[in-house]
């Protein structure tokens, strides 16, 4: 049964320390930030109701943007409405944006990175831990009955082969939603239709819009640039990735593959949304004034995006279809979680340190339901100590 959800107001400083406080610790990208907003505004604030939270997430992957920031923009919305939109996800923003643009000055004055690795050694299996926590809630409440299985296993299947995310969460959410209507009135009328769940494979190229070349890169341009790459952006830091190489490096020639590397690297081993990755290109191209409009171009659009959406997904829950798409798209969000969880337990549990944090981590979450910010000082800690030994 869902727990009941806390309606009294929530104050704009209440939600600027939250969020802070998870721009600061949240490592491990999109599925570790969500898991840690659920322990958060679900389990400890009661802010959310888990079976609203889930839609949150699973109309948030269904549009552009660093979905995990995103979803501290619903938060802070729903509880302070716009300015608490722009508190929330200014504030998840700003720490990491700080310390990438941080990282670009010393890069630029230096040209050198920092040596963090000890430390991220530890963090990884212990957000690894985080996740799992929330997964498991999560799923949960979206699993709520036998018919979402499988329209759960069949995106988890394509997702695995290859599909692309928001392909795979939009066909699961239709087809999904044929299913369990489809069921639902199967059993009511006492006859059979032959409706399953099913995906195709296709996979959704994403076509750059093109900008003349230039080795002067005025202001207006790097902005424009970046809010194009927020306003188009669909999917995980990978994809960021394959944007930032094929224009920055191929098309305009403002950055070297290896700059572009280092940026990417700074990306991955701060916390907070990987788009800040953004913050530490603009300073390279353009100092100060370059981190800051490359940063509001990229976030931008999903401002917009939230605002827009928000007010519509409680109006989806009254019609029988797109309650049945929501809850497709729901436990599609969660079966896409799995996969990145294992994807990211293939890659980080290589070591017999890293199995130890991992446990430890997991016990923590599962046993004492320890808060995410300790797992990550613990994790950095440990890290640090098994590198040093």
């Amino acid at each position: 049964m869902a727990t009941p959800q806390d309606t009294s107001p929530t104050s704009l400083g209440t939600l600027a320390r939250l969020f802070f406080k998870l721009g600061v610790i949240g490592f491990g990208g999109p599925a570790a930030h969500i898991a840690m907003l659920e322990d958060e505004v679900v389990t400890r604030r009661g802010w959310f109701t888990r079976e609203h939270f889930l839609d949150l997430i699973g109309a948030t992957n269904l549009i552009p943007g660093p979905n995990s920031t995103e979803m501290t923009m619903h938060i802070g919305y729903e509880r302070c409405g716009w300015a608490g939109l722009f508190t929330a996800g200014g504030c998840f923003i700003l720490p990491a944006a700080l310390m990438t643009g941080t990282l670009g000055w010393l890069y630029v004055a230096y040209g050198t990175l920092p040596e963090v690795e000890p430390f991220l050694r530890g963090i990884k299996p212990a957000v690894l831990a985080v996740i799992l926590g929330a997964l498991w809630k999560l799923g949960r409440s979206a699993v709520k009955n036998w018919q979402l299985v499988p329209v759960g296993v069949a995106v988890a299947v394509a997702l695995a082969l290859g599909v692309n995310e928001v392909v795979a969460l939009l066909c699961g959410g239709v087809l999904g939603m044929l299913w369990l209507v489809g069921y639902q009135t199967t059993r009511d009328q006492k006859s059979f239709l032959p409706l399953a769940p099913f995906l195709p494979f296709p996979l959704s190229p994403f076509l750059p819009y093109a900008l003349s070349q230039t080795q002067d890169i005025p202001l207006w341009k790097l902005f424009l640039f970046f809010l194009k790459v927020g306003a188009v952006l669909y999917g995980s830091g990978y994809v960021l990735i394959a944007f930032l190489e094929g224009d920055l490096v191929q098309t305009y020639g403002w950055l070297t593959e290896q700059q572009l590397l280092d940026a990417i690297a700074i990306g991955q081993f701060t916390p907070g949304p990987v788009l800040t990755t953004a913050t530490f290109i603009g300073y390279m191209l353009a100092g100060l004034p370059g981190a800051v409009v490359a940063t509001l171009g990229i976030f931008l659009p999903s401002f917009i995006f939230v605002a827009i959406l928000n007010p519509i997904i409680p109006k989806l829950r009254k019609s029988k279809w797109t309650a049945a798409f929501l809850d497709a798209v729901n436990v599609s969000a969660v079966a896409l979680m799995l996969v990145v969880t294992v994807r990211l337990g293939l890659s980080v549990l290589t070591s017999w340190p890293a199995w130890v944090i991992f446990g430890l981590a997991v016990l923590a979450v599962l046993r004492f339901k320890l808060n995410a910010a300790y797992l990550v000082l613990g994790g950095a800690l440990l890290g640090w100590l098994f590198g040093v030994l």
